[in-house]
């Protein structure tokens, strides 16, 4: 459990990653919240291509494969970073970093899903409390440690990458229960069940909305009058911190609540606690209600994927690779959104992030459509 684990901390610290050096690369290269829009599209891109790939992958040539082939594009992608040399060269890291970042994704939770036994929701929350880990961990130490040197971060988490490759590298892996190849029954009966795509749809609009505030929140705050470092700590402290907390706190409703019932609460309360953010200018405020929202989202993304590979059993590893494809489609849709809407004017980011709540309220639809096609 150790290999999933490390590795889902290294994701929380790549999926922080871009929202928290965003500042320092646009004042490096001079970049519009639209340019910003296409190099979180990049990583979006990557994160797709990796989701399609992986699921077949792991299915096929066992947990190790992607684990160790995810972990080692992340190191290099991180390493090569700090010395680009334009903004092109930034999109093609990031681009990479995404492939890296969908690879391990779909293999920690695949796996984890199967180390978990009978409670894969409890399971693969309690995994993704490190993704909240290493989320949080990220932007803190950028504001508090490094003091804004993002150059330095990203060579810290190459070699924290580096090791967590290690890790997965020595351990002993179980076979995927379809190690070898996926039979074309099976690949029918997964792509015809609605469920898959409700699932896939709910997934868009989620990472849609989590994506949305790393990437694009401590520019907001920025905008509205808030110094650097205390936005970069409401993202840390609240958002990060609520994600964390979130999930520990969730994990023992499993046992009395519906999978879907959790997830359709959450996402009434990401609706009410995303516009309540983008209503205030004020620190403090905005800190509770960013930790609010990280609250309300913690269960919805290993929720939806525990709830993926409960109704896709033998093929979990390809369903939730295609359902964690459409979650990254949600970020390749909203970052550039977002970033055209805001245009030249990082001020308007606050209307262009309107599509948080929206999004959030379509989950709520998509969730009772879910509940009756599993029922």
């Amino acid at each position: 459990m150790l290999a999933p684990i490390f590795a889902i901390f290294v994701y929380g610290l790549i999926a922080a990653m871009l929202g928290t050096i965003l500042p320092a690369l646009s004042a490096r290269f001079q970049l519009t919240p639209k340019q910003n829009g296409t190099i979180a599209l990049a990583q979006a891109i990557g994160l797709v291509i990796a989701s399609v790939a992986a699921g077949p992958l792991i299915d096929g040539q066992g947990y190790k494969a992607g684990m160790v082939l995810g972990l080692a594009l992340i190191a290099l992608a991180l390493f090569l970073l700090p010395a680009s040399k334009s903004y092109g060269q930034v999109v093609e890291f990031l681009f990479l970093l995404g492939l890296g970042g969908g690879t391990i994704v779909t293999g920690a939770n695949a796996l984890a899903f199967d180390l978990g036994g009978s409670q894969h929701a409890a399971a693969l929350n309690f995994l993704n409390v490190f993704f909240g880990l290493g989320g949080l961990a990220t932007p803190f130490i950028l504001a508090n440690l490094l003091h804004g040197n993002s150059t330095r971060l990203c060579y810290l988490t190459a070699v924290a990458t580096a090791a967590t490759l290690a890790v997965n590298a020595a351990v002993h892996m179980p076979q995927a229960p379809s190690a070898g190849r996926i039979a074309l029954p099976e690949a029918r009966h997964l792509l015809g069940h609605p469920a898959l795509w409700l699932l896939a749809a709910m997934l868009f609009l989620y990472v849609a909305c989590e994506v949305g505030v790393w990437n694009w929140l401590t520019r907001h705050l920025i905008a509205q009058g808030i110094s650097e470092v205390r936005a970069l700590n409401i993202l840390s402290l609240g958002f990060a911190l609520g994600l964390l907390i979130g999930r520990v706190a969730v994990t023992p409703l499993f046992k009395t609540v519906r999978n879907d019932t959790v997830t359709l609460a959450a996402a009434a309360l990401m609706a009410i606690t995303t516009w309540l953010a983008l209503r205030t200018t004020r620190p403090a405020v905005a800190w509770v209600a960013v930790f609010a929202a990280g609250l309300a989202m913690a269960p919805v993304f290993p929720t939806v994927l525990a709830i993926t590979g409960a109704v896709f059993g033998a093929t979990k590893a390809t369903a939730i690779g295609i359902v964690a494809m459409f979650g990254w489609l949600g970020l390749a849709v909203s970052s550039p959104t977002i970033g055209a809407i805001a245009g030249e004017d990082p001020k308007r980011l606050k209307k262009a992030l309107l599509i948080l709540p929206s999004f959030s309220a379509l989950m709520v639809v998509v969730n009772l459509a879910l509940r009756a096609v599993l029922e």
